[in-house]
C-alpha cells in the first residue's frame, strides 16, 4: 500500500494570505496582489514615517499660475503658498487637507515671497508691485501695506532675536537696497534701517542672533551686513552666477544658497571658520534651468539640519545629506519647475511648490541619529 502524496494546491497556485485577525497598523500600507479580499496575497508593506493621511498628497486647485513660495507655519499645522496670480492660499497640513483660505488681490503684481510671523497671527508678503503687506490670518484682512522699495521685492525674512523684543522684517529688492521694518499688525511706515548695496538683491536672510543680515546679490556674492552698525562686514564668495535664495541651518552655523549656475553651496558662517573660503559643501544635482527662476531651498528641521532640499528645472526635488554631500532623494511628481521647498518643523515631511500651480506633500525616511 503506497503512501498518499500531498494534495496539490488549488489551481496550482500557492497563495499566502494576510492574517485576517490582526489588521495592519496605521503606520503601514499594505500593497496586495488582488482586489478580491479572499484571494489577496501580501506583496509588501511600506512603513509610514509621519502623521500624513497618505505618503504623498497633492494640494491643487487654488492657484491659476505658478507658485513662487510655500512654507509651513512654525507649528507645522498649516501651509501658506503665494503665486503669480496675486493670491495667497492657506492649507491644513493634516487630514482633511482643506484649502481653508484664499486671500486674493493682496497685491497688484505677482507675490514673490512670504513668511509666517513668529510672534503673532499675521503673514508677511512681498510683491513685484514694490510693496510689503501684513495680513491678519484670523480675519483674512490686510492690516498694513508698506511701499517698501522702488523696485521688485524678491525676498523677505523675519526674526525675534534682534534684542528689542520686536519682530523685525528684512526685505531685499531690485533697487539695490536692504530695508529692515518693524513687524506685527501695527508699526511705523518708515524703515528701521536702510542699507544701500548698489546692485539688485535676490535674497535676504537673518543670522541666528538677529545681529547680521545675509544678502545674495546680482554680483554673485553673498554680503554679510552688521545690522547694528549698518555696514558690510565680509562677503561669501564661491558662486559663479547669482544666488537664488538663502536659508540658515537650524543651529545657525551654515547658510544654504542655490544659484543660477545649478551649483548649491553651503557656507560656514560661524564666527571662526576652519576654511578661509568658508565653503562647507558644494552640492550638484538640482539644475536651475534657463528661466532664471528664484529657486528656494530649505533645511530639514526634524533632525536639526542633517539634510537640505532644492527644487530644479528638471521637475524634481533634490535632497542631499549635508555631511557626506550625497544625493539621498530625487523626488519626481511635478509637471513644471519646482520653485520652492520647505521641510516640516517636527516630522520628516517635505513640501514643494511648482510652476504647474500645485504643491506636493511627501514623507521621507527619518534621519538615522547616531
Amino acid at each position: 500500500m503506497s503512501k498518499r502524496g500531498p494534495s496539490p494546491p488549488p489551481e496550482g497556485v500557492l497563495i499566502k494570505r494576510a492574517r485576517s485577525g490582526s489588521p495592519a497598523p496605521n503606520t503601514q500600507i499594505t500593497i496586495s496582489s488582488s482586489n478580491n479580499e479572499r484571494e489577496q496575497g501580501l506583496i509588501r508593506t511600506i512603513k509610514r514615517t509621519s502623521s500624513l493621511e497618505a505618503p504623498i498628497i497633492s494640494l491643487s486647485g487654488s492657484h491659476g499660475a505658478e507658485i513662487l513660495s510655500c512654507r509651513f507655519d512654525p507649528t507645522g499645522q498649516n501651509i501658506a503658498a503665494c503665486s503669480a496670480d496675486r493670491s495667497v492660499s492657506l492649507w491644513r497640513t493634516y487630514s482633511p487637507n482643506t484649502n481653508y483660505g484664499l486671500i486674493a488681490n493682496l497685491h497688484k503684481a505677482p507675490i514673490l515671497d512670504l513668511q509666517w510671523s513668529l510672534a503673532s497671527q499675521v503673514l508677511y508678503t512681498v510683491s513685484a508691485d514694490h510693496t510689503l503687506s501684513v495680513t491678519d490670518l484670523t480675519t483674512g484682512q490686510r492690516v498694513r501695506k508698506l511701499h517698501a522699495h522702488r523696485g521688485i521685492i524678491n525676498s523677505l525674512d523675519r526674526t525675534l532675536a534682534g534684542g528689542a523684543g520686536v519682530e523685525l522684517v528684512v526685505t531685499g529688492a531690485d533697487d539695490g537696497t536692504i530695508r529692515v521694518w518693524e513687524g506685527g499688525d501695527e508699526g511705523p511706515k518708515q524703515p528701521v534701517s536702510v542699507y544701500e548695496l548698489g546692485c539688485p538683491i535676490t535674497s535676504v536672510c537673518w543670522s541666528a542672533d538677529g545681529s547680521s543680515i545675509y544678502a545674495g546679490a546680482l554680483d554673485n556674492e553673498i554680503h554679510v551686513i552688521d545690522f547694528r552698525k549698518n555696514e558690510e562686514v565680509y562677503t561669501l564668495m564661491g558662486h559663479t552666477d547669482t544666488p537664488t535664495s538663502l536659508s540658515l541651518s537650524p543651529n545657525g552655523n551654515y547658510l544654504l544658497s542655490p544659484s543660477f549656475s545649478s551649483q548649491t553651496i553651503i557656507h560656514d558662517v560661524r564666527p571662526f571658520s576652519p576654511s578661509p573660503s568658508r565653503i562647507h559643501r558644494v552640492l550638484m544635482g538640482a539644475p536651475a534651468g534657463f528661466e532664471n527662476t528664484l529657486l528656494r531651498g530649505a533645511w530639514s528641521k526634524d533632525d536639526d539640519g542633517r539634510r537640505v532640499g532644492v527644487g530644479g528645472a528638471d521637475r524634481t526635488v533634490c535632497i542631499w545629506e549635508v555631511e557626506s554631500g550625497k544625493v539621498l532623494y530625487k523626488l519626481p511628481g511635478h509637471k513644471g519647475t519646482v520653485t520652492a521647498v520647505d521641510f516640516h518643523p517636527k516630522e520628516p515631511i517635505i513640501l514643494t511648490g511648482s510652476k504647474d500651480a500645485t504643491m506636493l506633500l511627501g514623507e521621507i525616511e527619518p534621519s538615522i541619529t547616531v
